[in-house]
């Protein structure tokens, strides 16, 4: 809510990190240090950039769960056959066609997704987002490891 209240502090430097999603991964390090300096200097950037962020890993994490829901469906749909019962007696359509259409689906639905997955990992900085996370989360939990085991990590 505070972030609609505030504005940029620098309006070229903001107007700038807008037009790259406030994603400034791909520049060089020299360049980084002074948006790096922005982003803890502006709210109203910061804000941006970590709810651009979370946009990004959102939108991979349901492309994602879409695949693996197809995949599940393609699953179920080859061990179980819950539905001929009601392809046969209330759909009247024939097994094999019933089977085939919702084979036909799940496989293009699959595909689908796979592909919606590889254009949200290739258009967004999700991928190494998600590897900061992962490891600013490895840095906490081996924070908190005893020096018993922190001694058997470094040999």
């Amino acid at each position: 809510m505070a972030v609609a209240r505030t504005r940029c502090n620098d309006r070229v430097v903001g107007a700038i990190l807008k037009s790259w999603r406030y994603d400034i991964s791909g520049i060089s390090p020299e360049m980084r240090r002074d948006y790096e300096q922005h982003f803890a200097d502006c709210a109203y950037c910061s804000g941006r950039q970590k709810f651009h962020r979370s946009l990004d890993a959102t939108l991979a994490v349901l492309t994602s769960l879409a695949a693996l829901f197809f995949l599940f469906a393609l699953a179920v749909l080859k061990h179980i056959k819950p539905l001929e019962h009601v392809a046969f007696n209330i759909l009247g359509l024939d097994i094999s066609d019933m089977y085939h259409m919702l084979l036909s689906a799940g496989v293009a639905g699959l595909c689908f997704s796979v592909i919606a997955l590889a254009l949200v990992l290739m258009a967004t900085p999700a991928p190494s987002y998600l590897g900061g996370i992962a490891a600013e989360r490895a840095k906490l939990i081996e924070e908190r490891l005893p020096a018993a085991i922190k001694s058997l990590r470094l040999r």
